[in-house]
């Protein structure tokens, strides 16, 4: 019997993540749509409502499909409390958790993942601190981005 619904589970699963991954990527694609200063200037109005709720909400409902219940306890920092969030270990797509849980917040990533196929577009629409690994200064050029961002008193949205 646990085979017989794995063998219907799996592909329904599947078909629902897919579905919901092209969602959120018609949803980026949207909100990053002729985007005034596309990576140097902060979303705002709609279309960071529209990040910071729909593409929470898919993510959870992915995570929800995939078999994952997250529960959070206690009360996830606002912006003005903590403009940097820290997680550890970050090395899985359970990241993708404490992004939705925490509203979206621009993340550090590699600039290399901003041209992957669906992804890249999801994760542009976050306004990553994108990090080359190619350049000698990144590192302090990232220093530098993630501190501008967090002194904005809120223009940014928080980062991890």
């Amino acid at each position: 019997q646990t085979v017989l619904q794995g063998i219907i589970l799996l592909p329904l699963r599947a078909i629902c993540i897919t579905f919901l991954l092209l969602l959120a990527w018609l949803v980026a694609s949207i909100a990053t749509f002729r985007q005034p200063g596309r990576g140097f200037l902060p979303l705002e109005g709609w279309r960071r409502r529209m990040i910071q709720t729909t593409l929470s909400s898919l993510t959870h409902i992915a995570y929800f499909v995939m078999g994952f219940q997250v529960k959070v306890k206690g009360k996830v920092a606002s912006l003005p409390e903590a403009p940097i969030f820290v997680a550890a270990p970050h090395s899985s797509f359970f990241d993708a958790i404490i992004c939705a849980l925490t509203g979206m917040p621009s993340i550090v990533s590699r600039e290399e993942n901003l041209s992957t196929p669906l992804f890249g577009t999801i994760l542009s629409s976050l306004q990553p601190v994108a990090v080359s690994r190619q350049d000698p200064d990144s590192r302090k050029n990232t220093v530098a981005e993630i501190t501008r961002r967090a002194l904005s008193r809120g223009q940014w949205p928080q980062v991890i």
